[in-house]
């Protein structure tokens, strides 16, 4: 992830004093005059223009600024001495730094109420206009906590419908869970086999992939560029992708606006054609005898076989009705001899799971 910096903003910050909204490299309140306190945060502007006058772009690359240890004045990076009290400034503090403050406001924003007056003044107006309070809104007040109101009488008609909804279900349920399963008396009533030969030929099948992947006898189509990876450096055929900017604090009352960028590098995506075995045809062959047989196949110039397959179906009859009964197994189909007796392992869902002689 490759990091640009689009320029640098101002914040503001808070008086906590009188409320009064400040710019962020400003000292003192411009309301109280009150020094800005070491551990006040600064915040996004309503409205954040780029700095274009180098001296304050300077300013805001400088580094964080530092608090006297003794008056608790606010002095830029660098400085030896306070510029208030003159005190040593080796053991200063420095502002903590990095903090997102929130996504980059580019665009206008809309005017502001003053919440002393009610008049309308721009949304990055510190005093309003009219009154010349403070524009910072004062912190609510939380609501104090209401008691539960109790239910009233007659409000038990959604609950009783739930309630019986769930009771209904879990009869039903009931009826599913306790339907009969186990072993079953059986005696085959019939059976029937089916087996199939796939006839396979070579086709021309088109499929999709990057260029460099294509087989060498493939038959190549149309192609055209998409998105194949993304790396933090430039390379041929990418291109730029960046998020959105964002402005970090640097601890100087100005804001970096940053944006994170990669790049989107693309390749060519193609369609191509290949010669491959499918399935062009199939024998069947089917019977209700215990002699299964394989189809005779015919094969057409350029055809082989396929895999052939099978299956295996026996009819068995109980004093509960008939069960059927599924297999792939020849030797085993070859027992189900007609009239021969069985035990049925039968699940919940009336479904044959196993089978034995009797």
């Amino acid at each position: 992830m490759v990091k640009k910096t689009l320029g640098y903003v101002e914040l503001e910050w808070t008086c906590p004093r009188c409320g009064s909204k400040n710019p962020g490299p400003q000292k003192s309140c411009s309301g109280c005059g009150a020094p800005q306190p070491d551990d006040v945060e600064f915040e996004q502007a309503a409205e954040e223009e780029l700095i274009t006058e180098e001296t304050e772009v300077e300013r805001a690359k400088a580094g964080p600024d530092v608090h006297c240890a003794y008056c608790g004045a606010r002095n830029p990076a660098g400085a030896k001495t306070c510029t208030q009290c003159s005190a040593d400034l080796t053991e200063a503090t420095a502002r903590v730094t990095g903090q997102v403050v929130g996504a980059h406001r580019r665009e206008a924003a809309p005017d502001v109420a003053c919440p002393s007056c009610g008049a309308m003044n721009p949304a990055t107006a510190h005093k309003c206009s009219q009154c010349g309070a403070s524009m910072a809104r004062p912190e609510p007040k939380p609501e104090p906590r209401r008691p539960a109101a109790r239910p009233q009488r007659g409000s038990c008609g959604p609950v009783i419908l739930i309630a019986g909804a769930v009771l209904i279900a879990l009869v039903v349920l009931g009826i599913f869970l306790t339907r009969p399963s186990g072993d079953r008396a059986a005696t085959v009533e019939d059976v029937s086999w089916t087996r199939t030969i796939p006839l396979m030929g070579l086709v021309p099948v088109t499929h999709e992939g990057w260029w460099d992947q294509i087989p060498s006898d493939a038959v190549m189509g149309a192609c055209h560029p998409e998105p194949h990876h993304v790396q933090d450096s430039p390379a041929p055929n990418s291109k730029e992708v960046c998020g959105t900017p964002y402005t970090v604090d640097t601890g100087t009352g100005h804001g970096e606006v940053v944006q994170e960028c990669r790049y989107e590098v693309y390749e060519d995506w193609c369609q191509y054609t290949t010669e491959e075995w499918q399935v062009v045809d199939q024998v069947v062959q089917s019977g209700n005898d215990l002699n299964p047989r394989w189809p005779v196949t015919r094969l057409g110039v350029g055809q082989q076989e396929g895999q052939g397959q099978e299956s295996y179906e026996v009819i068995f009859d109980t004093d509960g009705g008939r069960y059927t009964y599924i297999t792939n197994d020849p030797a085993e189909f070859a027992q189900f001899q007609d009239g021969s007796q069985w035990l049925l392992k039968v699940n919940k869902l009336g479904a044959v799971v196993s089978v034995q002689p009797r």
